[in-house]
Formats: C-alpha cells, sequence, structure tokens
C-alpha cells in the first residue's frame, strides 16, 4: 500500500496530475510457434543472427535491427510494438518522447532503464511506422521468444494493443487485456497489458488508468493478484 508521498512521487514521475480500438486478426501466440533458427542460440548468436535477419521484407528499408536493451536477468521485461524512425537510427527501443514517459513510467515503478529488458514484437521499423502485418510478426516471433527464454523475467509488460495480442495470440481489444494478469509461455510467466507511452503522449488523461495498470503489475509481481 503506498502511503500519500509515496502516490505523489510516483504520479509525479509519470506526469500525472493530482487525480482530480480496432480490431485485429487472430494471431499464435509466440510461445506456441514452429521452433525457429533462434531455438538454441546465446546471447551473442541470437544478437548476431537478427542483425542479419532478411525474415520478412522489412529488412529492405532498415537501417539496422533494434535487438533490445536492458538487463540480461531481469524482473521486468517490457515489451513493446516496433520501431519507430528514431529507434531505427540509434538502434534502441523507445527513445525520444514515448522512451522519455517509459522511463518515467518506470520510476514511478521505483526503476531504472537499466533494471529492466526492453524489446519489441519486431525487430526491423515497419515503412512509415504503419502498423505490423501478421506475416512480419510471425517471421520475427522466435527472436523474441528465445529472448524470453534466456532472459526469464519474473513479469512481462505488454505496451499497447499490437504487443499484447502478438504476444498472447489473441484478437481482444486491449480494453479486454487490460486490467486482469495473463501467462506466457510453458513457465506461465505473468503478463500485464498497458497503453503504448506513444498513446498516453496523445491521450495524456489515459494516464489514470496506465497507472491503475501498473499498480497491478506490481502486485502480481509481488504474489498478490
Amino acid at each position: 500500500m503506498l502511503d500519500p508521498q509515496q502516490r505523489q512521487t510516483y504520479l509525479a514521475a509519470m506526469g500525472i496530475a493530482e487525480w482530480v480500438p480496432r480490431n485485429a486478426p487472430a494471431l499464435t501466440p509466440a510461445d506456441a510457434l514452429p521452433p525457429s533458427p533462434a531455438a538454441a542460440l546465446d546471447w551473442a548468436a541470437l544478437a548476431a543472427a537478427v542483425a542479419t535477419c532478411e525474415r520478412c521484407e522489412l529488412h529492405r528499408g532498415r537501417t539496422q535491427t533494434v535487438f533490445g536493451v536492458g538487463h540480461r536477468a531481469p524482473q521486468w521485461l517490457v515489451v513493446g510494438e516496433a520501431p519507430g524512425r528514431e529507434e531505427d537510427h540509434l538502434g534502441e527501443p523507445f527513445v525520444g518522447r514515448a522512451g522519455q514517459l517509459l522511463n518515467a513510467m518506470l520510476a514511478a515503478l521505483g526503476l531504472s532503464r537499466d533494471e529492466v529488458f526492453i524489446a519489441n514484437i519486431l525487430k526491423c521499423r515497419p515503412p512509415s511506422n504503419r502498423d505490423p502485418q501478421v506475416a512480419e510478426i510471425t517471421a520475427c516471433a522466435g527472436w523474441l521468444a528465445r529472448q524470453i527464454e534466456l532472459l526469464a523475467p519474473q513479469i512481462i509488460l505488454c505496451v499497447g494493443r499490437i504487443a499484447a495480442q502478438s504476444l498472447l495470440g489473441t484478437p481482444s481489444s486491449l480494453a479486454k487485456l487490460r486490467g486482469q494478469p495473463h501467462a506466457y509461455g510453458p513457465n506461465h510467466i505473468p503478463v500485464v497489458v498497458t497503453y503504448h507511452p506513444a498513446y498516453l503522449l496523445r491521450s495524456p488523461l489515459e494516464k489514470r488508468q496506465a497507472w491503475q495498470d501498473l499498480l497491478l503489475a506490481r502486485r502480481v509481481l509481488a504474489g498478490e493478484q
């Protein structure tokens, strides 16, 4: 239970003032797909394979792949959708304004960016930042699945509809996926779904709901939910 001072600190970190979607085709969960070339790779080999991946057409327009960054033995794994222009340029997920807000969301949980691992469903930027296509998600799924195996996180925070639908293999809306824990893979890693930081920048009133999602994730991790 947060005391009033902690509450104010966390809300300030997220930029939240004092408390005054689309349908998608069904996807196969990433952990239920056939074995991929990533299945037995260690970190170095996995990073090298991702860097040279040509499993879908997105490789033709990328500057570089965006493998993911952070702690290699984290409690928290954050999964987003796909790299944008800045991510493609820098090779790191969640930079720019959306990345700054994600950092604030992590700070609201008492976490720094380098204490978690941050990755995306796709490792290459879709042209014009369009939504990922099912074929692209399927082609890329093995890379993330292997990352999750190696990371063995205690909880996964999915940010955004596409990340959640892709990881969980469901066409359910974000509204239906939020507010309850889900499970990923044979080890039943808890998954909590929230809004993408880019969406929160466009719809700041939803930060209040995102804060509730973060609190849910804290409770799930603590075994209280």
